[in-house]
């Protein structure tokens, strides 16, 4: 006789999606990321690639995304700005990778002691340094630490993605996608999950 199917027990590609970062991310934090052949890897996707993943994270030369998540070449997009803020150009990226390519999850990632939200703080004016702190600074409120701003930072950036895109909000509303946030610690080399765009 066949046992029964939970269908709770059923993950989505989203879901699957966001166990394989995590899962990453545990490696890494054990020092037992996955033996890779990168120059093979080369050859497998020359003719394309198909990331499960997409995600946004700050330039901070501590924080690349394919080592903190434990990825391989071809596995996840990986859009870096400071502060990882979330601007018009970084939507349409976005859109493309979910909506063209077909990634199934994006992850807006801060990271504690972000040079970035630090400046938004102390209102530096530095060149065009201001067109992402004044992103950041919105965000903020009177009294807010680094960290509690990190993370409205990256509930705002969800919350963007969300609102601005007519295809990402297609997407998320139909389950094809979930748009999701995480904060790195550098210290730990942790991500902490803080939850769902409509969470935030």
């Amino acid at each position: 006789m066949l046992e029964a199917i939970n269908l709770n027990d059923i993950k989505s590609p989203a879901d699957e999606a966001l166990d394989n970062l995590m899962k990453g991310n545990e490696r890494f934090m054990n020092n037992m990321r996955i033996n890779r052949n990168l120059l093979q890897q080369v050859q497998e996707t020359k003719e394309g690639q198909q990331p499960y993943a997409v995600i946004i994270s700050c330039m901070d030369s501590r924080t690349s995304p394919e080592l903190i998540f434990d990825q391989g070449l071809g596995d996840i997009f990986s859009i870096r700005i400071a502060g990882n803020v979330v601007t018009p150009e970084i939507i349409g990226s976005a859109e493309y990778a979910c909506k063209v390519v077909g990634s199934k999850l994006i992850m807006v990632l801060g990271h504690h002691g972000c040079g970035a939200v630090k400046g938004a703080l102390d209102n530096v004016k530095l060149g065009h340094l201001p067109t992402i702190t004044d992103r950041i600074q919105f965000h903020a409120y009177k009294g807010a630490t680094v960290e509690e701003v990190t993370v409205n930072n990256v509930k705002a950036g969800m919350r963007t993605l969300h609102q601005k895109s007519d295809i990402l909000n297609q997407l998320a509303n139909d389950q094809e996608i979930r748009i999701v946030g995480g904060v790195y610690d550098i210290s730990t080399g942790e991500v902490e999950f803080i939850g769902d765009h409509h969470e935030c």
